[in-house]
């Protein structure tokens, strides 16, 4: 029988990649990685959220990588994201503020932004888009509930600088990751709401747009519907003269996907790249596993396949497996997914504490 994956171990499990494809640790004792930036060095900087830190990943004069510690003692450092005309800064989403930071400086970090914080979600995430203005996003402070400050469970948009925060989408319970597409198309994942059994509500794929004209914010949803614009009357007790769970008024999610499954990060597969043709253009979400969900789900990375007029085709399968064992036994959980201009695929891992590296065979 043919092997179809390519192996790397990991604490007593092994890794598979698809035939054609190659893993393996990049760095080791990184506790917490999340959220990953490449300099333009091609250096990949790297927060630890629980460790309150930012460090730098590079090589050493004996050819190993190694990770410096540039910023430490942070509240919940998460969102990094390099400035499109300035390459050198930094800037860096900690759960009550926006910070910068000039890289390869002996400078000082300096205050960006306030951030509405405490609750259940402290995460922030954050980045520069095709207008080069600064996206973040906002959990919500709760499991379900009508949040008071319409900041939270919701996107923002800045200015080129990261100031003047005001929203652009709401009715996201935790869309901790969110990406652009090369056509300037952005996407969210969005966890759903606990405490309604294993298979509901789905967490979703959402494309995220900002509020127009004619029908104001965009609404996705949270806390009163989810999925294809399903009512959650779990929650929501209030008797509606029209259905509160449909357009223009609410917005479906543009792909369900399991229940628990916590998607995190996303990455878009470019075209006219390293990747072979069929990956083109293809989604990648890290889906980092449930946490109370009878039998677990997730604990791996999903290939979401586009064809050429980047319509979602509805073949979705798995790329990274190996984090779950067959007993259950939890080895690792996929958070942060970049792609290199030279092809490589970089992973974090922030339960192993571990970034793994992804390359096709022939690189």
């Amino acid at each position: 029988m043919v092997d179809l994956f390519s192996t790397t171990p990991i604490s007593g499990g092994v890794l598979k990649v698809p035939d054609g494809f190659q893993i393996s640790v990049f760095v080791r004792d990184l506790p917490g990685a999340r959220v990953m930036a490449l300099d333009s060095f091609n250096n990949l900087w790297v927060s630890q959220m629980r460790e309150g830190k930012v460090s730098l990943l590079s090589q050493g004069a004996d050819g190993k990588i190694g990770a410096s510690a540039v910023l430490k003692n942070l509240k919940n450092p998460h969102g990094l994201a390099f400035h499109p005309d300035f390459p050198f800064k930094l800037y860096v989403a900690e759960e009550h503020q926006i910070i910068s930071l000039p890289t390869y400086s002996d400078g000082d970090p300096e205050f960006v932004t306030a951030l509405p914080a405490g609750g259940s979600h402290v995460s922030r995430t954050i980045g520069f888009g095709p207008d080069k203005n600064l996206y973040a996003s906002i959990g919500s402070t709760c499991n379900v509930c009508r949040e008071e400050d319409v900041w939270r469970g919701a996107i923002l948009r800045g200015d080129s600088e990261g100031k003047n925060l005001v929203l652009f989408a709401r009715g996201l319970r935790n869309t901790v990751f969110f990406a652009w597409r090369e056509d300037g198309k952005m996407f969210g994942a969005d966890m759903g709401r606990d405490l309604l059994g294993d298979d509901l509500p789905p967490d979703e794929i959402n494309i995220l747009e900002g509020p127009s004209t004619s029908s104001g914010y965009k609404n996705y949803g949270w806390p009163i519907c989810y999925g294809q614009n399903i009512h959650d009357g779990n929650f929501d007790k209030n008797t509606y003269i029209r259905n509160p769970c449909m357009e223009p008024f609410e917005t479906p999610s543009y792909i369900d996907i399991p229940a628990h499954s916590a998607p995190l990060g996303l990455a878009f597969i470019p075209k006219n790249s390293e990747w072979p043709r069929e990956y083109w253009g293809d989604l990648f979400v890290a889906y980092h596993g449930s946490w109370n969900r009878s039998v677990p789900t997730g604990y791996k990375i999903v290939r979401f396949e586009f064809d050429d007029r980047g319509e979602y085709t509805g073949r979705v399968s798995d790329f990274l497996t190996g984090f779950l064992t067959e007993s259950g036994e939890v080895l690792g959980r996929p958070v942060d997914i970049k792609i290199s201009p030279e092809g490589y695929a970089y992973v974090s891992d922030d339960y192993a504490g571990v970034i793994y590296k992804i390359s096709n065979i022939k690189n």
